[in-house]
């Protein structure tokens, strides 16, 4: 009898040690993966790429318009005063143009990385219910939103990889 109590008591042991083990939560680092992961990291760069082209792009514009201003003021004594308000209005419509282009070149920029990251996302969750299913994982928590953690329930190497294999790059057009 004492045998078969040991015997029930380590069964139920062993049993509430692994429901104890899959009721701990796991986290992964959403932002490591993002920026570290082969498709984040081509993403970043392409996107990177095409702002500092985009910026440099407007600096070369602003600077002539900068050139346009200085010949302007120059020669605000020799022309009219019609045509002087004239230049002057259409270098402000000038002006206007390039913040509006500046603008719309950071809001384009945004838009592809904000679709980038819903993409990486969308075929980042199936690896995690995937993980969460073979594991026993009832909870995993992007690491921003914890204090404090023990390192052994970090899965973001697991995930990471697992996502490397599955996705090598994102289409952003």
């Amino acid at each position: 009898m004492k045998n078969i109590n040991k015997i029930l008591f380590f069964i139920i042991f062993i049993s509430l040690s692994n429901n104890l083990k899959a009721d701990m939560p796991h986290y992964l680092d959403f932002k490591y993966i993002l920026n570290n992961s082969v498709a984040g990291k081509k993403v970043q760069d392409n996107l990177q790429k095409r702002l500092k082209d985009g910026i440099s792009s407007l600096n070369k514009k602003e600077k002539s318009l900068q050139e346009e201003e200085r010949k302007m003021i120059q020669q605000k004594k020799v022309i009219s005063q019609e045509e002087y308000i004239k230049k002057v209005n259409d270098l402000r419509k000038k002006v206007s143009s390039l913040q509006v282009e500046r603008n719309s070149l950071l809001e384009k920029i945004s838009k592809d990385r904000t679709k980038a990251r819903n993409e990486l996302l969308k075929n980042l969750n199936p690896i995690i219910e995937n993980y969460m299913q073979e594991k026993k994982v009832r909870l995993v928590i992007d690491k921003k939103n914890i204090i404090l953690a023990d390192e052994k329930l970090d899965i973001t190497k697991e995930i990471m990889q697992s996502l490397n294999t599955k996705l090598k790059s994102i289409k952003l057009n």
